[in-house]
Order: C-alpha cells, then structure tokens, then sequence
C-alpha cells in the first residue's frame, strides 16, 4: 500500500532535531527513500543507490552538524551544516560554513524545509559561522525559493545557484536556547533509541 501524500494529511507537526549516531539507521534509509530527481538534487548530480549508502553511512562521522526532520517518527527530511574549512575546534566552525538538505517529495510544502533551514541557521550562528552558503541547481525551484524566504542572496553560475545567509551574533540569550534545545534533542533521540 502506498503511503499517503502529505496533502492528505489534516495536522502537520514535525519535529526538527539534531541527529545522533543512533539515528545512524534512519539517515540510511532516508537517503535511500529519496527519488531519483531528490536525489540528484540534494548532490547536485546522479547518485546510485550504493553510492548514497556509503554517504550515508558516513554523515554522521564527519566534521558539522546533522538536522532531521521526523513526522510520525519516520526522517523525512534532513540537512546537513558542514564547515567549508577545517573547523579551528569541535565546538566552532568557522566563519563559512555550507548548508544542505532535501525534503522526501511527498513531505514538501508544509514548511518542513523552512523549520530545517531555521535551525540550521541557528546551529551556525552559534558556532560562529557569519556567511550560510547555499548551492543548488539552477532547475531545483523549491530550493531557490526557500533560500530566497530566509533571505539567502542567490546568483545563477552556469547549471548552479549559489548564495550565502549572513549571520547575526549570538547573544547569551540565543546561546542559552540553543544549549537548552540541544540538550532536548539528545532526549528525544535517547527515546527514540
């Protein structure tokens, strides 16, 4: 039986949470869940189903930060912070850091990629990233879009978009709600464990 379209759905309520390496089994099929144009989409080019495995197997072993987006307990989407330098510690990234994610295409349009962007940019800013790249291909629409509603500057280069979000400060206050809502995620993740 198929599942059903999001559309067909009365409540929308993910939640967006940092991924642990017990969530290791759901980030595989996650990347292996997605369609071929989500696919190509999310890296910029044709990925088999091998080939996005070993990715997968290795997201959440490699320098940055890991968001999933769950409804009814199932990743459905996930973004990806990852620093564009080596990080001068494991706590900071740097000043630029590159954003990536992708939405299951039954999952989109309910403001599941915005909430995911969102915390994305909060995890950077309070790792003191100033400039959030983002690259897309010119054909991938909701991608531009959505970088465009948080205020991304996008540029078409050939096949590609490619933009940058910059970065307010942290204050104490924002630093203290990201430490609270980090420490919530390990919770959730621990339950779902």
């Amino acid at each position: 039986m198929p599942e059903p379209r999001m559309s067909e759905f009365r409540s929308f309520h993910p939640v967006i949470r940092r991924l642990w390496p017990s969530d290791a089994a759901a980030v595989e099929a996650y990347f292996l869940r997605l369609d071929p144009e989500t696919r190509a989409s999310r890296f910029m080019g044709t990925l088999s189903d091998a080939a996005a495995l070993a990715y997968a197997r290795q997201a959440l072993k490699v320098d940055g930060v890991v968001f999933g987006g769950f409804v009814d307990g199932t990743l459905r989407a996930l973004g990806e912070l990852r620093p564009t330098h080596a990080p001068p510690s494991p706590y900071a990234l740097g000043a630029e850091a590159e954003a990536a994610f992708a939405v299951e295409r039954d999952y989109r349009r309910n403001g599941l990629g915005q909430a995911l962007f969102h915390r994305i940019a909060g995890a950077a800013r309070h790792r003191g990233v100033r400039d959030l790249r983002v690259r897309c291909l010119s054909r991938n629409r909701p991608m531009q879009g959505l970088a465009a509603r948080v205020g991304a500057d996008l540029r078409m280069t050939g096949g590609e978009a490619e933009g940058a979000l910059h970065l307010p400060r942290p204050t104490p206050a924002s630093l203290w709600r990201e430490s609270v809502t980090e420490a919530f995620d390990f919770t959730l993740a621990l339950a779902a464990a």
